[in-house]
């Protein structure tokens, strides 16, 4: 399996977009580890506490405020920071929020994205554009069997339907306009990510660790919900790996989806037991639902990651009990005053050095 090539990150410049966000934040750092010259445009961070400000993530890079729904701001840091290759992470990434915002939700999911692909056009330093969109992209019939990227876009809630518009954005902009320009666009669609520093509403591990911090019962509403959990370093090894072949091979431009073997998709429940575990099952509390509450979220989902293992030869690292492990104990040592960027950049030192899982 291929690791980074830090020789090909040191000194590149990188447009990164929703670098205060938990994946962004995460990137951000390893960026900056790798040497390259990050630029991030993102909103302030949404959260409290973020790692965002916690792990210092601006102090490595230049550091921006802008919504991306604002064309014209968006456009002039993207040619100030005259970008080789961008990294496209910034949304509104949350289903439930969708249910209640679902025009904001349009409005940076879709058009957010079509403003990035558009600051791009006619910008002679750009090779390569990972736009990162999700798992939920495609339209789920239940059936028991993973999605592969050529199957049907759909989504019935409000965030998952406009990110798969906005993977129409993305091919019509390499189709029309960047790849005649010479540069290489990718849609990366990851499954569910965990890891320390998330601390999003209506996320499990997050959810978990605050109802258990504060000596609370975690309320789950779908305990039989299945998704392919990864820790947030699988995927963003993914596309780090991505920009790099398609520098080199910019005809691989196209979907690729990011994550855990088929066989390893849990449901809720058994990661939450998992978590239990790591966590001290005498402290952490669980009430299970029926699955009836709430607004219609996917029962089962589950990813074919054929192609970014033969294209990109890139296999998990860390299975799920271990993504879990590490999540759960990434809180727990923030929580009792450990450094949250000296946490993460231990996490990246000890994936880096990791051997694949056969």
């Amino acid at each position: 399996m291929h690791s980074v090539n830090s020789a090909f990150w040191h000194n590149k410049r990188i447009l990164l977009t929703g670098h205060t966000g938990f994946k962004g934040g995460w990137l951000s750092l390893w960026l900056q580890k790798l040497g390259a010259q990050v630029t991030g445009v993102a909103l302030a961070p949404n959260t409290q506490p973020n790692l965002f400000e916690l792990a210092q993530v601006a102090r490595g890079m230049d550091s921006h405020f802008c919504d991306i729904r604002d064309a014209q701001a968006l456009a002039r840091l993207v040619y100030d920071c005259q970008p080789e290759i961008v990294f496209h992470l910034a949304a509104q990434p949350l289903v439930r929020a969708s249910y209640r915002e679902p025009l904001a939700t349009f409005a940076s999911n879709v058009m957010g994205t079509a403003h990035l692909l558009d600051a791009l056009r006619g910008l002679d330093t750009v090779r390569v554009a990972v736009m990162v969109t999700t798992d939920k992209v495609y339209r789920n019939l239940e059936q028991p069997w993973p999605y592969r990227e050529d199957d049907a876009l759909g989504g019935h809630d409000p965030y998952s339907a406009s990110k798969a518009a906005s993977e129409l954005v993305i091919a019509s902009y390499r189709d029309a306009f960047l790849q005649a320009q010479g540069v290489a666009v990718a849609s990366a669609r990851a499954g569910n990510v965990i890891g320390g520093g998330d601390w999003s509403e209506d996320r499990l591990i997050p959810d978990a660790v605050r109802a258990w911090q504060n000596g609370q019962v975690l309320e789950i509403r779908r305990p039989q919900a299945i998704r392919p959990w990864q820790h947030v370093l699988e995927p963003l090894h993914g596309y780090l790996r991505l920009a790099e072949q398609l520098w080199q091979q910019p005809e691989l431009a196209g979907a690729y989806n990011f994550g855990p073997p088929t066989h390893e998709a849990a449901t809720v429940r058994q990661v939450v037991e998992m978590a239990r575990q790591a966590y001290g099952k005498e402290q952490a509390a669980v009430r299970y639902g029926d699955g009836s509450e709430g607004p219609h979220e996917a029962g089962w989902l589950a990813l074919e990651t054929a192609k970014s293992r033969t294209v990109l030869n890139i296999q998990p690292q860390w299975g799920l009990v271990e993504a879990v492990q590490r999540s759960i104990h990434w809180y727990q040592a923030q929580h009792t005053g450990a450094n949250a960027q000296a946490l993460c950049l231990a996490e990246i030192a000890a994936f880096e050095v990791a051997s694949p899982r056969a």
